[in-house]
């Protein structure tokens, strides 16, 4: 279906836009004509297992059909005050936990999101959901945790632009309290990863040590 025929996408990242196809249901498109198929497989196996995802109902190419969740992510929620940092930390250290309980789908590792922040989470009726497994497959759980740490800490410092700002910081604090294993083993091959996606501009690249180093501080 083109873009045409759809309308005006109701939400926008950096890779994809996402349209309302019918009640209950939404379509997300890579505007690069990414294979979403892997994403979905990755989202079935988790689902399977009981991980708090959303339905997928269709993977064709770079199109991605599946259900609508209801409600705010986390990121709004801590901003209208719905959500302190405290629980907003917990809630980001069970979510890896419980996707990291999941054996990788060669029973090496784990299933591991890759891009697990509040943006990514949404808090339905159902209790928190992930979304956006662009990223997500088998790998290392101490890997997948020291990313989402560096992410936070990249909002915390300004380096990628967020209304939750500074209070990342004390989002990011007591996450690393509560957080299983040690992310910090992975943080130095976290920042080269990080460094290496195409959607990080020149200046968040250039601020990723300072992110990393943020990280241990407060580790």
């Amino acid at each position: 279906m083109s873009g045409n025929a759809l309308g005006e996408p109701f939400a926008s990242g950096r890779e994809a836009d996402v349209y309302a196809l019918r009640e209950g249901v939404v379509l997300r498109r890579y505007r690069n004509g990414e294979d979403a198929t892997g994403e979905a497989a990755v989202m079935a196996y988790a689902a399977g297992l009981g991980y708090p995802v959303p339905r997928v109902f269709r993977a064709d190419g770079p199109e991605l059909e599946m259900e609508r969740l209801d409600g705010p992510t986390m990121a709004a929620a801590y901003l209208n005050g719905e959500l302190g940092p405290d629980a907003a930390a917990s809630i980001m250290a069970d979510l890896p936990g419980r996707l990291h309980a999941l054996p990788g789908r060669d029973k090496v590792g784990s299933i591991v999101h890759l891009d697990l922040h509040p943006e990514n989470v949404v808090l339905t009726e159902r209790g928190p959901m992930v979304i956006d497994w662009r990223n997500a497959g088998d790998g290392d759980p101490d890997f997948d945790t020291a990313l989402t740490a560096l992410i936070l800490a990249q909002v915390a410092i300004g380096s990628i632009e967020h209304e939750i700002g500074a209070d990342a910081g004390a989002m990011l604090q007591r996450l690393l309290q509560l957080v299983s294993g040690d992310p910090l083993a992975k943080l130095d091959e976290v920042v080269a990863f990080r460094a290496g996606q195409w959607t990080m501009s020149a200046e968040e690249v250039a601020a990723l040590p300072r992110a990393a180093a943020l990280v241990r501080d407060l580790a």
